[in-house]
């Protein structure tokens, strides 16, 4: 009897929340808030199991409290998702580095600096994820014999008549233009880029002909934030 009193209480107050729109009060669409109404009712259900036998009041009090609790947290989660959901995206970044986080309402991807002082940074060319390092000091993408041949070129076939300067000296690249890269949703289509003779470079510069077209780019501190 004592369950029947408090779910009809609950079922009293549901109907009265959803008389007054509660889900705009707790910040919540009227379908999301009615998905969290058919939750809590299905939990509600669940502890049923608990009062369907003869109980002290002390645990019946404990166990109200108890389900209280994991109503409120329901709530909380539901109405707090999209930040836990941008929360998951940040701690993603920092474990890996080279994922960044989009932020999509600012139109901004940020990336954080890697055990080796670098930035890296995960891109799509022509469909092909590869990882880039962040240099301002490459005038151009600048792609590895490797890269370039996932991309859908053939480095044999290439002219390598352009001199470059590279951590592991001077050496020769060939100038191609790629149908599309991507970076953290930021898509530019028919850029240039070079790629090095095969073994002259470690890994993929994303130079400042690409980061010349996007709206901004900052660092600040083991933060990168590009802008589009």
């Amino acid at each position: 009897m004592i369950f029947i009193g408090i779910a009809l209480l609950v079922a009293l107050a549901l109907t009265f929340l959803i008389s007054s729109n509660a889900g705009a009060m707790i910040g919540l669409a009227e379908q999301d808030f009615g998905q969290l109404v058919i939750l809590i009712a299905v939990l509600v259900l669940v502890a049923g199991g608990a009062f369907g036998r003869r109980i002290k009041l002390g645990e019946m009090l404990s166990g109200i409290v108890m389900w209280g609790a994991i109503f409120a947290a329901i709530i909380i989660g539901y109405s707090f998702r999209t930040d836990f959901e941008r929360f998951g995206a940040r701690l993603w970044a920092q474990l890996s580095p080279g994922a960044g986080y989009v932020d999509a309402e600012s139109g901004t991807v940020m990336f954080s600096r890697d055990t080796n002082d670098h930035f890296v940074i995960n891109a799509k060319i022509n469909g092909v994820e590869k990882q880039f390092l962040f240099d301002t000091g490459a005038s151009s993408i600048v792609l590895t014999a490797d890269s370039a041949r996932a991309a859908g070129f053939d480095p044999s076939r290439l002219i390598y008549s352009i001199p470059v300067q590279t951590a592991n000296g001077q050496t020769e690249a060939a100038l191609i233009k790629l149908d599309r890269i991507e970076v953290g949703g930021i898509v530019r289509e028919n850029i240039d880029a070079m790629v090095a003779r095969p073994e002259a470079l470690n890994a993929n510069l994303l130079g400042m002909n690409y980061l010349q077209t996007l709206r901004g780019f900052s660092v600040e501190g083991d933060r990168l934030t590009f802008t589009d």
